[in-house]
């Protein structure tokens, strides 16, 4: 049991790891989900910022009676609010406006005073966010800046901390990390501290399409910036507080992924999240039924989604900007596949018989597609066309799968509607996913069943 804390900046950190149930598949790797929401200013940056501050006091960088200036998405600015508000200093934060009203409206509460300024505009812009923050410091006598995107002391805040929880709460037994790419300074830092423990951990940054951080990561240049929904993650600039040599792998998420994936945590996990967790989550679920069973996957889930309620937690809100559609019928077979899990056992037309039943045994499946040498689907292999077989004494389990498997029916791709997958389940038991020549899952009626359902 805690004891007393001196005041809320000492219940900052140990927070905790969740395992992740229904957004993952019995044969997918386990997620762990660290959640940074549960701590006191919601979020993962009030490490940051208290750390950042307290150097500063150390420094003499940061003195009695100073104005703290940043410019912020918002949780950075509420994580310096409240330990200003118990140490005594004035703020002011710079904020783009595609940011909620939750967040202008919770650093107004601290007390704060809130600047305003456009989201679509350069960094380099005298009116971004960025600029006008160094402007009014440079105006403000006194002010303090964190610089949280240039700040190395933002990576050496999760090196001290973030790190080690993780490493200490999972006994160093996983094989991912997975986190959002915002200044760069929570996963830089964290994975600096993991890779120092054990080099083969792998270390994987997610970022929004539209941002710069996975050109930046695959090519060394950045891309060209545009706009995009999601709040707390991805830059159009390259962020000195982002430590690539630490990263194993950027991979890109969409706004419809977070969102989506975040509503998901919410009403299958029961985790209330941003949607930079959603995003994260979703990659860390892709990365799960690539590594199979045996494996486990640490991500972040950076700020909750009490300040996203009228934003993408709001059915309207979705509707209106693109990224919601009630109607199940219009949604794709890759859909259903994402709430499932899709792992799929295969056949080869020379493999023998009796391994094809135990794995069909062993798994619960009562048909598998036969795929050649190089994967590309030829066939598929029924358990009734086995049973047949066998009793009728025209197989042995030493026979060739090739004697047995029949045509493979009710193909579909990737991107079929949902209304085409319920034509093709009429007619066959089952229906089989192929894109270029792989195949990507079996769907069967009860899997239809239980999205549609889910989906009311």
């Amino acid at each position: 049991m805690r004891g007393i804390y001196r005041n809320v900046l000492d219940a900052i950190g140990d927070t905790p790891l969740v395992q992740l149930n229904r957004v993952v598949g019995r044969h997918d790797a386990r997620i762990l989900a660290k959640l940074e929401y549960m701590n006191p200013g919601g979020s993962v940056k009030d490490r940051m910022a208290l750390h950042i501050l307290e150097d500063a006091e150390r420094s003499g960088a940061l003195r009695p009676g100073a104005v703290i200036v940043e410019n912020t998405s918002g949780n950075t600015g509420v994580g310096v609010a409240m330990a200003a508000a118990v140490k005594g200093y004035r703020c002011i934060f710079t904020m783009p406006d595609k940011m909620s009203q939750e967040k202008v409206r919770r650093l107004r509460a601290f007390g704060a005073e809130v600047v305003v300024t456009p989201t679509a505009v350069p960094a380099e812009h005298p009116d971004s966010y960025y600029e006008t923050a160094k402007r009014i410091a440079r105006e403000t006598p006194g002010s303090f800046m964190l610089n949280q995107y240039h700040n190395k002391q933002n990576i050496e805040a999760h090196y001290r901390s973030t790190g080690p929880e993780i490493w200490e709460q999972t006994g160093g037994q996983f094989d991912i990390i997975v986190a959002g790419l915002g200044t760069g300074g929570t996963l830089s830092g964290t994975a600096k501290y993991l890779k120092g423990q054990n080099p083969a951990i792998r270390t994987v940054g997610v970022d929004p399409q539209g941002s710069i951080y996975y050109s930046q990561f695959h090519t060394g240049v950045p891309s060209a910036p545009h706009t995009y929904k999601v709040e707390g993650i991805g830059e159009d600039m390259v962020c000195g507080a982002l430590e690539l040599e630490w990263l194993d792998d950027v991979m890109q998420v969409t706004d419809r992924e977070c969102f989506s994936m975040a509503r998901r945590l919410a009403r299958e996990e029961g985790l209330f999240a941003g949607g930079s967790s959603g995003g994260a989550v979703h990659v860390a679920a892709n990365l799960a039924r690539e590594l199979g069973r045996n494996h486990t996957i640490v991500v972040i889930l950076p700020d909750s989604g009490a300040i996203y309620l009228s934003k993408f937690y709001d059915d309207q809100w979705m509707k209106e900007n693109g990224f919601f559609d009630p109607d199940p019928t219009e949604r794709s077979v890759a859909d259903l596949l994402r709430r499932k899990s899709h792992f799929v056992f295969t056949a080869t037309p020379s493999e023998e018989i009796g391994p094809c039943i135990l794995r069909m045994k062993q798994e619960g499946i009562s048909q598998m597609p036969v795929v050649s040498e190089g994967g590309e689907p030829v066939g598929m292999v029924h358990e009734i066309d086995l049973l047949d077989a066998i009793f009728e004494g025209r197989a042995s389990r030493s026979d060739k799968v090739d004697g047995l498997m029949t045509p493979l029916q009710g193909v579909l791709s990737l991107d079929a509607s949902i209304e085409a997958l319920r034509d093709i389940l009429a007619a066959d038991n089952v229906a089989v996913v192929v894109q270029h020549a792989k195949v990507h899952g079996i769907i069967t009626k009860i899997d239809l069943i239980d999205y549609l359902s889910r989906a009311h």
